[in-house]
């Protein structure tokens, strides 16, 4: 009895102090004092506990698993006060990187826009640290855009798109330290019960000082919503997030892959064979159905705005400022033209705006080289490991 009394002791103490190890290895005192200069703020990232997460996953059990990514597993996980989490369990971490993805923890959890999902806080007492964000219940963009099973009506892939476009726009322009988010893509675009756009994966973004307007990276992101240019010269600006957004404009407009090995070489790229059938007259042969069913002039519009957010060269693009200012426009005037419509049988048709209707797409093709792989390949070259990037 003494032995097994003084082995289960002796246990419990080596698993204290092993989880105070990793507590101090992944940041905690550092994360702790920053939120103790944030006394007063109804925002704060709460740091759990690991028997906590344990015990709202059922011990991380696979039957709560919702979702794997490239650096790790998102669970779902209940807790005490019965509100529904989803908790990432990462698979790697770089600890010379630990003071940034504090500091990246701390402005994440200020970040409170109704389209971004919410961090919560974390847990350092693991191995790997642990990221507890808001639970979204209807799958991705991704999802809902390719399972045939359900079809997303025009508007509300406007209303998506709108809603995306405002949360990059406050990412680069409003939020307290400008972010770059740098693998926005559909499966990144979360869906709740009322199809309300939530973004998520913050795992690759970046902060960037207001004194500079670009850093130099090795190259990460996911291929074929990968900027180019960035692709070319590793220099990340706010440019490499308006091209993805092109790419996902593409992808709603069109119902097809961002990138598909099993179609025809001049249809693998969506990018690429959105911007050749744009270019020879052909957008209404392969926007999808469902798209064009008296939208025309919306799709028009958008199909605009997609070409602009795709040019070779980040100068040329616009800010995603102008490019939420467009989409919301627009989906004003919808909304308005829907309303009229009802009231009075008036037909409104969308005129076309200076600076978005006859943009050149001269400049919009380019090629570059990738090696053939899956669909949703990521290319993870960057010195940090990411640590957050799933939700």
């Amino acid at each position: 009895m003494l032995l097994l009394i003084g082995g289960g002791w002796l246990y419990h103490v080596s698993r204290k102090r092993k989880r105070v190890r990793y507590f101090k290895r992944n940041g905690g005192l550092m994360l702790q004092q920053q939120i103790s200069k944030m006394e007063g703020s109804s925002e704060r990232a709460k740091i759990f506990t690991a028997r906590e997460l344990k015990k709202a996953t059922e011990n991380f059990h696979d039957s709560r698993i919702i979702g794997r990514g490239g650096y790790g597993t998102v669970y779902k996980g209940i807790l005490p006060n019965d509100q529904v989490v989803a908790i990432k369990k990462s698979k790697l971490v770089d600890h010379s990187q630990i003071e940034q993805f504090v500091n990246e923890v701390v402005v994440l959890s200020q970040i409170n826009h109704r389209n971004v999902v919410k961090l919560l806080g974390c847990c350092l007492e693991t191995e790997m640290p642990l990221l507890v964000y808001e639970f979204v219940n209807n799958g991705t963009l991704f999802d809902n855009i390719h399972n045939k099973n359900t079809t997303l009506p025009w508007e509300t892939r406007l209303r998506i798109a709108a809603e995306t476009a405002g949360v990059l726009a406050y990412l680069h322009s409003s939020a307290s330290i400008p972010i770059i988010h740098r693998d926005f893509k559909s499966t990144n675009i979360l869906l709740d019960d009322k199809y309300t756009a939530k973004v998520s994966d913050f795992g690759t973004s970046r902060l960037v000082p207001r004194d500079k307007c670009q850093l130099t990276t090795l190259v990460q992101g996911t291929l074929g919503y990968l900027d180019p240019e960035y692709f070319q010269t590793s220099q990340l600006t706010e440019k490499s997030d308006v091209y993805s957004f092109g790419v996902v404009l593409a992808e709603l407009l069109t119902g097809r892959r961002a990138l598909s090995f099993d179609m025809p070489e001049e249809e693998r790229n969506l990018a690429l064979y959105f911007l050749s059938a744009v270019k020879d007259d052909c957008l209404f042969q392969i926007v999808e159905d469902c798209v064009n069913e008296g939208n025309s002039e919306q799709v028009k519009e958008v199909s605009n705005i997609a070409q602009w957010c795709l040019r070779l060269k980040g100068e040329e693009r616009p800010t995603m400022k102008e490019v939420a200012m467009e989409l919301e426009s627009l989906r004003t005037m919808t909304t308005t033209s829907l309303i009229n419509s009802s009231s009075n049988g008036a037909e409104y048709v969308i005129g076309e705006r200076s600076g978005s209707a006859e943009r050149d797409t001269a400049n919009c093709h380019y090629t570059y080289a990738i090696s053939a792989g899956p669909e949703d390949d990521t290319i993870c070259n960057d010195v940090m490991s990411p640590l957050w990037d799933g939700r």
